[in-house]
C-alpha cells in the first residue's frame, strides 16, 4: 500500500506480488477509484509542483523540482517530509519536557528512563507525537504505537537487527 501510494508503478507492483503486470494494473486501477481522494490531492501536488517548481511540507521544507524531474519523488515529498516535520516537532516537544531522547528511529524516538518513571514518559512521548502530528496534519492526529523495552533486554529488529547485533558483539 505505501508503496502505491507513493508512486510505485506496475512492473514494479508485479515483481513485489509476483502476478502478472495485467494483475498489477489492475490492482492500480482499482486502489486509483477507491482512493480517488488521495489522487486527486497527490496529483494536484504534482501538477502545482511541475508548474511553479517546487513543492514544500507545511512547515515550508522545499523541494525543488528540476529540469528533468522525478515525478515519484515529487508525489512522495509531501508525505516523507511532513513525516520529517511531525517527528522533528515531537522530538522537539519532548526534549523541552524533560524527555530523554536518544535518537529518532525512521518514525520513531528511542527515548530513556528510570523505570519506575518509564510509563509516564512513554505515555507523554505518546502525546507529543500525537500533538505534532495535529499541528502538522491540520488537525488529523496520528495513532501511535510503542515498545518498552526494559533492563536487561534490549531493542532488537528482528531479522537484520537480531543479525547486525550479532555481527557487532562478536567483534567486540
Amino acid at each position: 500500500m505505501l508503496g502505491v501510494v507513493y508512486g510505485m508503478e506496475e512492473r514494479s507492483l508485479a515483481l513485489r506480488i509476483d502476478r502478472h503486470p495485467l494483475i498489477a494494473r489492475s490492482l492500480l486501477r482499482h486502489h486509483h477509484e477507491i482512493f480517488w481522494r488521495f489522487w486527486e490531492w497527490s496529483d494536484n501536488r504534482v501538477r502545482r509542483a511541475m508548474f511553479t517548481g517546487i513543492t514544500y511540507t507545511t512547515f515550508g521544507w522545499r523541494y525543488n523540482v528540476t529540469l528533468n524531474p522525478n515525478v515519484r519523488s515529487i508525489r512522495n515529498f509531501p508525505m516523507q517530509g511532513n513525516a520529517a516535520e511531525i517527528l522533528r516537532l515531537a522530538i522537539c516537544l519532548g526534549v523541552e519536557n524533560g524527555i530523554q531522547v536518544c535518537a529518532p528511529i525512521h518514525d520513531a524516538v528511542l527515548i530513556m528512563a528510570p523505570l519506575d518513571q518509564l510509563n509516564a514518559d512513554i505515555d507523554m512521548m505518546r502525546g507529543f507525537m500525537e500533538q505534532a502530528s495535529e499541528l502538522v496534519l491540520d488537525g488529523f492526529k496520528l495513532r501511535t504505537e510503542y515498545v518498552a523495552v526494559r533492563y536487561p533486554d534490549r531493542y532488537m529488529d528482528e531479522g537484520r537487527g537480531r543479525q547486525f547485533w550479532d555481527v557487532v558483539m562478536s567483534l567486540l
